[in-house]
């Protein structure tokens, strides 16, 4: 086992409340976690205990703020256990945001005894320069992170990076999708990059938001707002989260049916001939139930 993860869980959890509550909350984050790991094979643990597949090596995208610092609190935690045969290197961009405290995660990290690279890369005066006025900055912001950490992770010998998007990031995303982008897709659970050399792995995506924000707050993260998007008013994803908000209000566990819908797909009730096909469906054959679909 790592030594330095050793170190690090003991300290972590060692002002956590001592509470029924905060023990039940753990467990069940974990286990989600762990179900995720288990159904969409982000690692084979049991190749990899038994020697039959390499150690992989993933980077822990942690951003300051309570998902990314609960992403890696929670990969620490199983690794700890003997849960997770993965060595884990926690990574931050500074992107060269002004104001931005550059010293609180690397001492953090170090307190812990956890591994981590802190980069360095200017992409602040880019997204300004280039985005209008008035335009978010998110898209293109997203999209020159996400190449700095390919490279990172192909420096660092890395398999995978992992992300903190949860289960209300993948639901909000699916209603972006749905209402403005035309098209069915929400954030998988693993994904494989373009030059099918890096996967993007989202561990939390069985998780719900309301309770990483909990766990952060019982773990007192130190954290570090995002002062480039998060002060600019009316973005749609904000937008989509007050609708499922509302939802939610309306109809508590809302948000749990939608996640249960991303996971039972039925392929030949949609329109996309691409993923069903309809020219080949010919009287004679075994048919299917229309079960919910009204006349």
């Amino acid at each position: 086992m790592n030594e330095m993860v050793e170190i690090s869980i003991p300290k972590l959890f060692k002002e956590a409340p001592d509470s029924v509550s905060f023990k039940k909350l753990r467990k069940r984050l974990l286990r989600q976690t762990q179900d995720v790991i288990d159904k969409y094979k982000l690692v084979d643990r049991y190749a990899v205990k038994s020697g039959q597949a390499k150690r992989p090596k993933w980077l822990i995208c942690l951003s300051g703020g309570k998902d990314s610092y609960g992403l890696l609190a929670v990969l620490l935690d199983l690794q700890w256990q003997g849960a997770l045969p993965v060595d884990l290197l926690a990574c931050n961009l500074d992107q060269g945001q002004p104001g931005f405290p550059k010293h609180i995660l690397p001492d953090w990290l170090t307190s812990l005894g956890v591994p981590h690279r802190i980069e360095y890369q200017d992409t602040y005066s880019i997204v300004t320069e280039k985005v209008p006025e008035n335009k978010t900055f998110c898209a293109l912001c997203s999209r020159l992170r996400r190449g700095i950490l390919y490279r990172i992770a192909r420096e660092e010998g890395c398999d995978a990076i992992v992300l903190g998007h949860h289960r209300d990031d993948a639901l909000e995303t699916f209603m972006l999708n749905l209402v403005h982008g035309a098209r069915l897709a929400a954030m998988p659970p693993k994904l494989l990059n373009d030059e099918g050399d890096v996967f993007v792995l989202r561990p939390l995506i069985g998780s719900a938001e309301s309770d990483l924000q909990k766990f952060s707050d019982a773990l007192n993260f130190p954290i570090i707002p995002c002062n480039l998007c998060g002060s600019q008013d009316g973005l749609q994803r904000q937008a989509m989260k007050k609708m499922l908000d509302e939802w939610e209000q309306r109809k508590p566990g809302t948000r749990q049916i939608m996640a249960k819908a991303l996971t039972t797909v039925r392929p030949s009730h949609l329109h996309d001939e691409r993923v069903f096909d309809f020219a080949g469906l010919l009287a004679g054959q075994k048919g299917e139930s229309d079960d919910g679909v009204p006349f």
